[in-house]
């Protein structure tokens, strides 16, 4: 999605050195994905060793001056997520960004993350729908393929920021496939709507939650 393919992490004095996306170093990228040696391979490690690498990839990483660190995790509840948490609350993080589809089977799990959330003490900035319909590329028209509202739905019984939905958008897939730059090429989606809005919502928010 980011072009990033290919490129590997080098060794500094500060550490290691992250991936960077253009020229100006705007955005830096770490993965375990840059530390393997071939794209295929399967990364079969036990609890602590994954544990381990994810603090490195907080406190040996020469990030620089960021203005956000965005680490983006799969649902679950598990270890790695304690790891990552625990590594990050020396930095006091602003907290989860929460992504569901609207299907009931994906709200219900995304419920246990937001327990997750109140138990570990990681504020929950909001809650985005994912899949929210299905954007037409003839005509625009957005249909529900799914089904729609869980997400908002579910907001309002846990009490936190409904920050928007997200259409399933052809154009979105393809140039995140293929490593283009959506905003640029389509500013006329009604993804590129929605996630400008969800973004703004964030930032707006964000000076509230600086301590």
């Amino acid at each position: 999605m980011l072009g990033a393919q290919g490129r590997a992490v080098h060794q500094c004095d500060r550490g290691w050195a992250p991936v960077f996306l253009d020229r100006e170093q705007s955005i830096s990228l770490m993965s375990v994905g840059f530390l393997l040696e071939k794209p295929d391979e399967a990364v079969v490690w036990r609890g602590p060793k994954k544990n381990a690498l994810i603090k490195q990839f907080v406190s040996d990483v020469a990030w620089g001056e960021l203005d956000y660190l965005v680490v983006d995790t799969p649902p679950g509840t598990s270890d790695e997520h304690m790891a990552t948490i625990e590594a990050l609350r020396p930095y006091q993080p602003l907290g989860a960004l929460v992504v569901t589809t609207p299907q009931a089977v994906s709200v219900g799990d995304v419920r246990r993350e937001l327990t997750f959330c109140r138990k570990t003490g990681l504020r929950v900035m909001g809650i985005v729908e994912n899949m929210s319909g299905f954007t037409c590329p003839h005509c625009a028209e957005c249909t529900s393929v799914f089904s729609r509202g869980g997400g908002e739905e579910l907001a309002q019984l846990a009490g936190v920021p409904f920050l928007g939905s997200v259409p399933l958008d052809p154009a979105l897939m393809r140039t995140l496939e293929e490593g283009h730059h959506f905003i640029q090429e389509f500013p006329g989606s009604p993804a590129f709507a929605a996630l400008t809005s969800i973004a703004q919502k964030i930032l707006d928010a964000t000076p509230a939650c600086l301590p």
